[in-house]
């Protein structure tokens, strides 16, 4: 497995797995898949270059992506970030998402994001003990705050914070 930079070559096989749970998941709270033009901006929606995207190759492609994304425009939030992870279903189970994950805590005190943030749709204990074994804890759970595929749905909220004391 090989972890690199997203580029928009990569879109296609991006899409191609978040797309999977736009439309038959709860990973996600989208409901309809983005367009050409929405994926294009997608990529390039980086404020000072602060938000990296980053793909897992595997012998069949893209295997995963994993990005950080602006938690709340509102300035005094800068140091706050939201992570994103997702991972192809036949290629699961086999650490990708783990070392997605553990590639954007890396790479996130270099562009000054100190604090992540997840959230995490209840019913997915895969993503919650991936997030936990990588130093995120539980503090708070957004009852019936989502609705999707008919089912009102429950949304962890996680943090990890990078520059804690000890």
């Amino acid at each position: 497995m090989k972890l690199r930079a997203a580029t928009e070559a990569d879109l296609p096989a991006i899409f191609e797995i978040y797309d999977e749970q736009v439309l038959h998941g709860t990973a996600t709270f989208d409901t309809v898949p983005k367009t050409e033009a929405e994926r294009f901006e997608w990529l390039h929606l980086n404020p000072g270059g602060r938000y990296p995207i980053v793909v897992a190759e595997d012998g069949a492609g893209v295997a995963g992506w994993g990005r950080l994304y602006p938690w709340s425009p509102r300035p005094a939030y800068e140091r706050s970030a939201e992570n994103a992870v997702y991972v192809r279903a036949t290629a699961r189970r086999r650490g990708i998402g783990r070392a997605l994950l553990a590639e954007l805590l890396r790479l996130a005190p270099e562009a000054g994001v100190l604090t992540l943030v997840a959230r995490i749709v209840d019913g997915n204990p895969a993503s919650l003990a991936l997030h936990e074994a990588l130093g995120y804890e539980r503090i708070g759970l957004m009852r019936r705050c989502g609705v999707k595929h008919g089912q009102v749905l429950d949304v962890w909220l996680l943090q990890r914070v990078l520059d804690a004391p000890a």
